[in-house]
């Protein structure tokens, strides 16, 4: 089987409009957009990145860049915002509007880098069944755990993203660069989202992003932690809608 490009476009049933390139975060796949890309892609070239191929963040952003339209607007959630500030970084000129969601500019804290190493050394002994489990208290918001549906959603974004690829992420992101310098550069309009109750990016850190990124627009999104796409699809929805249009 040939391996996913890393962009497949989609063309909705209207006129088209500006394209929308959504990037997932760590060991998720395009479940993790299913609500947007439903209500967002009527009328535009809508595409959800493969971000899996490679271990290193510029070559990720330059594979998906190859395959992007000469515009788009481009919305990052968690390492896909990572990998946003790393298309910036790459081609500013192409990126017409920018959506940071529950993400950071800053590089790893020493114990954040500690604690991904050991999931890559669980992967790489065959415990990689056991992320998801390790991910999920981070992941969703405390209200949200119980939620069979939910959680169900995370563990299998995990089984479709797999071991190796999980490994290629995780050290991508240990290895990223930290773009806090970079923030002052970026003049397209920018949304910058977060769960209220996001304790793996809180929203202590999308306000830095906001205050680094003159005129963006800070949503702070009640009742979600970081994977707020999914624990409160319709009020991100509604605000990356406001953000494509405004």
């Amino acid at each position: 089987m040939a391996p996913p490009r890393p962009v497949d476009w989609c063309r909705g049933s209207q006129a088209v409009t500006l394209p929308l390139l959504m990037i997932p975060g760590l060991n998720c796949t395009a479940a993790l957009w299913a609500a947007q890309l439903c209500t967002l892609g009527a009328g535009r070239l809508v595409a959800v990145a493969d971000h899996t191929a490679h271990d290193a963040m510029a070559d990720l952003a330059a594979a998906i860049l190859a395959d992007a339209p000469p515009r788009f607007a481009l919305a990052g959630l968690s390492m896909g915002g990572y990998l946003a500030f790393e298309i910036l970084r790459q081609a500013p000129h192409r990126v017409d509007r920018l959506a940071l969601l529950d993400t950071q500019a800053r590089a790893d804290s020493p114990e954040a880098q500690d604690l991904r190493r050991q999931q890559i050394a669980i992967a790489a002994r065959g415990g990689f069944a056991r992320i998801p489990e390790l991910q999920i208290p981070k992941l969703v918001a405390a209200r949200h755990q119980g939620d069979a549906a939910l959680t169900g959603i995370v563990r299998s974004m995990a089984m479709a993203t797999g071991a190796e690829a999980f490994m290629r992420q995780q050290t991508a992101i240990l290895n990223r660069i930290d773009s806090r310098s970079g923030l002052a550069a970026i003049r397209c309009p920018t949304l910058v989202l977060v769960g209220a109750e996001d304790v793996i990016t809180p929203p202590d850190l999308a306000r830095e992003m906001r205050d680094g990124i003159a005129g963006s627009r800070l949503v702070v999104v009640e009742e979600a932690g970081h994977l707020s796409t999914l624990e409160q699809p319709e009020a991100v929805s509604a605000a990356l809608r406001d953000w494509l249009l405004g």
